[in-house]
């Protein structure tokens, strides 16, 4: 039942994502409160159907605390060194500037992506797939979370394969870090220090003019 479960999870998320969220047709704030509102339910269900808190990831706070502070260490140094380097700089810039840059910063990344991705693959599918064999439960979260990203890589205009590896790797990275601190909210800060400070940085990347090229004072 476990092996079932954990598959029916898997293909569900992605389904949810890429199938049933666009047909909503709902805007910025409806898709983040309706992924946010679906992950806090299926994590309440799979708790209630008997995954304890410690499958979950929802103990261990304190050691969660301290290995997502450490691990948020590295975006926070990195994104104001790339700054720092006017061509990364440059690029940094080049991307449209969303109008709800401020709620997307302080609501939409920590509700409709950091809480719901973190509930849905490091609390659920980790806790599911971990009961079938802790060794491929990795192998499974980082296929069904780059999946996840089809459809956003595809409206956003990205390389739909490059976007598929990247938040596969990024799920590895995150799986590694819910195993070693016993807590899904170590890689919750590490996944809320990426996208919102890269929110953040290229946004000051914009505020801030690159050196004119040409000679002369």
């Amino acid at each position: 039942m476990s092996r079932q479960a954990a598959a029916a999870c898997a293909v569900g998320l992605v389904a949810w994502n890429n199938a049933v969220l666009p047909r909503l047709g709902l805007g910025a704030r409806g898709r983040a409160a309706a992924t946010a509102t679906a992950a806090v339910a299926l994590a309440a269900a799979v708790r209630t159907a008997g995954a304890s808190d410690v499958e979950l990831g929802w103990q261990a706070t304190g050691s969660g605390l301290r290995w997502g502070l450490i691990a948020s260490a590295l975006p926070a140094v990195a994104y104001p060194a790339m700054l720092a380097v006017p061509v990364v700089r440059s690029r940094m810039a080049s991307g449209a500037r969303r109008a709800d840059h401020t709620e997307w910063v302080f609501v939409h990344i920590p509700l409709g992506t950091v809480l719901a991705e973190e509930l849905a693959f490091r609390s659920v599918l980790y806790a599911l797939a971990r009961r079938v064999s802790p060794r491929w439960a990795p192998v499974l979260g980082a296929a069904a979370f780059g999946l996840w990203h089809v459809t956003p890589a595809r409206h956003a205009g990205d390389s739909v394969p490059g976007t598929v590896a990247l938040t596969a790797a990024a799920s590895l990275l995150f799986d590694a870090l819910r195993r070693r601190s016993g807590s899904v909210l170590a890689p919750a800060l590490l996944h809320l220090a990426i996208n919102s400070g890269g929110a953040v940085a290229a946004e000051s990347a914009r505020a801030r003019p690159s050196p004119a090229h040409g000679g002369g004072w």
